[in-house]
């Protein structure tokens, strides 16, 4: 079982919301997931164009998504108990060697114009490598920053996701537009691992763990059972599965940029980076307000915001309006994030955070990678529109859904309680 962290000075980010960057840790931290981030975001914009350049299929695109899936249903629960049992610093240095491997790799095969099935063995790497560190990262970062704090952290740390993700996706389709080559953002993600891994070294917080449990089946659905129980936290990451699946719009950017709104990648990025742009205008709101008095209910009128602005997406044939309605979606899921993440890690003992972390984490990536699969069948076999609209109300009907199974969600009040 893992040691109770040892938490920083509670003075530490007390005074105001730019306060907790004097913690040394966390500011390394959040520095490194900005610079990986970037990198991983003009990857994602970048693998889409180049996979529907070089086939012009939907289902081709649609299984960029299910190929990173697949490491996940194999290796979470895995990666679950290994963040509980090792060094979690140690866990994400190596991962980050994984993801500089499999994005030289891809450099490789672009520029050599390989079949893409070389293009999925790296994205299948690379699936590996982030299923390892999400619940490494996820149960790390409550160990540089105090418990009153955390909800803020979190504020702080998707907040900095969000920057990158506006500015990754936008750099990735200009370098495209001017390069007319896909190897060179590729090659520029291999080297932002190789700096997130250079400045995680620098952070002196370590994980760890008093007494290492062998790997068993009864160990390692720990982190299951616990979720189950803990129906506030069930029904959250639940929402977040199905609204994703079934609204999630991202696989089909490449295709509405060049057969409807009619942009090319310059156009192509800036759609990508409208969601995580909508996303750090509320992290700025919510970082300047005190926590959600009403967190449940918020949580759920924001994944209805998230639905009804996936419909407008699809229905809209103009390039801003389109945009806008991105940047909605951006907005009112990035209020999501922060409240599952939130009651997640709080609400889970630190010597079991990586197991839960790492199901979180999985409801989180196959909603994402599911939902492109999802919606590169759909558009394969009805039409593109059709299948965001669809979507859409689909969310809408997994609102209700859990908002009934789960009433705890509706009347959970302070984020920081």
């Amino acid at each position: 079982m893992a040691s109770d962290p040892v938490e920083p000075p509670e003075s530490a980010g007390v005074d105001g919301p730019y306060a907790i960057l004097r913690n040394r840790d966390f500011l390394f931290y959040l520095v490194a997931r900005f610079i990986s981030s970037f990198g991983q975001q003009m990857l994602s914009v970048t693998i889409g164009w180049e996979i529907y350049e070089r086939t012009e299929s939907t289902l081709n695109l649609g299984l960029v998504g299910l190929v990173q899936m697949v490491p996940m249903f194999i290796f979470t629960f895995p990666a679950g108990h290994v963040a509980d049992n090792y060094n979690r610093k140690k866990v994400m240095l190596w991962m980050q060697v994984l993801l500089a491997i499999s994005s030289a790799g891809m450099a490789a095969v672009s520029a050599l114009d390989a079949h893409v099935i070389w293009m999925y063995a790296c994205l299948f790497l690379l699936g590996v490598a982030r299923t390892y560190i999400w619940p490494a990262s996820a149960s790390f970062l409550p160990q540089l920053v105090p418990r009153n704090q955390f909800a803020r952290a979190v504020t702080w740390n998707s907040g900095c996701f969000q920057i990158s993700a506006v500015a990754g996706p936008v750099a990735g389709g200009a370098l495209i537009a001017f390069t007319k080559q896909a190897a060179w953002v590729y090659g520029l993600n291999c080297i932002a691992c190789i700096a997130c891994f250079a400045l995680l070294s620098m952070v002196r917080t370590h994980h760890k763990v008093a007494v290492r449990e062998r790997m068993s089946v009864q160990n390692v659905v720990t982190g299951l059972k616990f979720v189950w129980r803990t129906k506030i936290v069930l029904g959250s990451i639940t929402l977040d599965l199905f609204a994703v699946v079934f609204g999630g719009a991202s696989a089909m950017l490449p295709v509405f940029a060049k057969t409807i709104l009619h942009v090319g990648p310059d156009g192509l990025g800036w759609l990508q980076a409208a969601l995580p742009l909508g996303s750090l205008l509320m992290s700025l709101i919510l970082l300047h307000r005190p926590p959600l008095q009403k967190a449940g209910r918020t949580l759920l009128w924001s994944v209805v915001g998230f639905g009804l602005a996936t419909i407008g997406f699809g229905l809209s044939p103009w390039f801003w309006l389109s945009f806008t309605m991105l940047f909605l979606c951006g907005m009112t899921d990035y209020i999501s994030v922060v409240v599952r993440h939130t009651l997640v890690q709080l609400l889970t003992p630190d010597e079991m955070r990586g197991r839960v972390s790492a199901i979180n984490s999985l409801f989180i990536g196959t909603s994402n990678q599911l939902g492109e699969f999802e919606s590169g069948v759909v558009a394969h076999y009805t039409t593109q529109v059709f299948s965001v609209v669809s979507g859409g109300f689909g969310t809408l009907i997994v609102v209700i859904m859990v908002a009934w199974l789960w009433p705890q969600i509706r009347k959970y009040g302070r984020l920081d309680a």
